[in-house]
């Protein structure tokens, strides 16, 4: 793999610069408009945990024995005097930052904690997540990207959260080179990629948009693929854009072939790109008939299209006049069913879905009797 991301120094030139998301307005319907409208992310609230970061900052300063000045100044002296530090002292300090200027002590005392625990690191807790939560709440990305870089911290940040956490920061403020060099450091680190860590290379590639992305793109997924890894849904669907942006409509088929529930709204939309690439005319329109006049049961979510890939598509078929007039007859149709949305392509691929609850409430009911006061296997076997 690192033969195969050499090109990556050529990508970096010559990438485009950061893509300026139009302003997203109007739109289908309510539940679209709160699904895609309410985050700017694309890690879901369950891997940023940016709330529970904050309720950890509550608690500790909380229970802080003496005041935050008082326990700086002490971690300032143990620095100054090279004394060992304290994995707790390290924790809360992280936790204790409030400014820029705080997370400079930080810096400092993670060097020094890392170079004397630097072998240390099976079922040690890991700093690396929250330093990085950190760094997102006081926009410190530009530091993070230093640290996670640095040579000397080499196995500091050894979990793929730290590069997830960090990558999602640099994606939503457009610095997709950055967030590029980013992915590079954790192959280079052989930080293994998690789920979340493919959507992030594939939309980092879908946004530099350019051929040496793409190639870097198809060659993490195909790696992905020969591993045995679980390329979800999302992942393939940056796939899939990024190959369509590239005029590479058969790779972008390929990929669009192997997703297994292609029922989403990114889906519906990228298979009318694809066809209006591949000239399915015919097929496009019939596809938009049954969308529209499908008997569909009403517990059933019709498909939603997006705004912008209707004007393609009504781009497509102007100089046919019969398919012009059956196009202008669905879409009015769809309007009126409220199967249109405003949403752009990009953002409805870039927005954060919600987290999904597990299915485990049953773990949650009743374990005892009310009558025998046993536990209910035991009443259950007696009965």
């Amino acid at each position: 793999m690192a033969a195969t991301l050499r090109p990556l120094e050529r990508a970096l030139r010559q990438a485009p610069g950061p893509c300026v998301r139009p302003r997203v307005t109007g739109a289908g319907s309510a539940c679209c408009r709160r699904a895609l409208g309410a985050k700017r992310y694309l890690l879901t609230d369950s891997i940023m945990k940016l709330k529970e970061f904050q309720h950890k900052k509550m608690a500790i300063a909380y229970n802080l024995t003496g005041t935050k000045e008082s326990y700086f100044r002490n971690l300032e002296e143990k620095l100054t005097q090279n004394k060992l530090l304290l994995k707790e002292e390290l924790k809360n300090l992280l936790h204790l930052c409030q400014t820029r200027e705080d997370v400079e002590l930080a810096k400092n005392v993670i060097y020094r904690y890392h170079a004397e625990n630097r072998n240390i690191t099976v079922g040690e807790y890991k700093f690396g997540p929250v330093f990085m939560r950190l760094c997102y709440e006081l926009d410190l990305e530009d530091s993070a990207v230093k640290l996670i870089k640095d040579q000397h911290l080499r196995g500091f940040f050894s979990d793929s959260t730290s590069f997830n956490i960090l990558m999602d920061m640099l994606f939503i403020k457009g610095k997709y080179k950055s967030a590029l060099e980013v992915l590079i450091e954790m192959k280079n680190q052989d930080v293994k990629l998690s789920k979340d860590s493919y959507v992030l290379a594939f939309a980092i590639c879908y946004k530099l948009n350019s051929l040496e992305s793409f190639k870097i793109c198809t060659t993490l997924r195909e790696e992905a693929l020969l591993k045995g890894d679980v390329l979800s849904r999302r992942a393939s669907c940056f796939a899939v854009a990024l190959a369509l942006n590239q005029n590479q409509r058969e790779k972008a088929v390929s990929i669009f072939s192997q997703i297994m529930t292609p029922e989403s709204i990114t889906c519906t939309n990228l298979n009318v790109i694809i066809h209006i690439q591949s000239n399915m005319l015919e097929s496009l329109i019939k596809i938009l008939q049954d969308a529209a006049e499908g008997n569909i049961s009403k517990f059933v979510k019709r498909p939603m299209f997006s705004e912008e890939v209707l004007a393609k598509v009504r781009e497509k078929v102007k100089d046919n006049p019969t398919l012009m007039g059956k196009f202008e007859e669905i879409y009015g149709k769809l309007h009126i069913n409220g199967q249109i949305t405003t949403y752009t392509l990009d953002a409805i691929l870039c927005h954060t879905p919600g987290d999904r609850k597990p299915h485990t409430l049953w773990l949650n009911r009743r374990t005892v009797s009310r009558r025998t006061f046993q536990p209910l296997s035991h009443s259950l076997l007696a009965e």
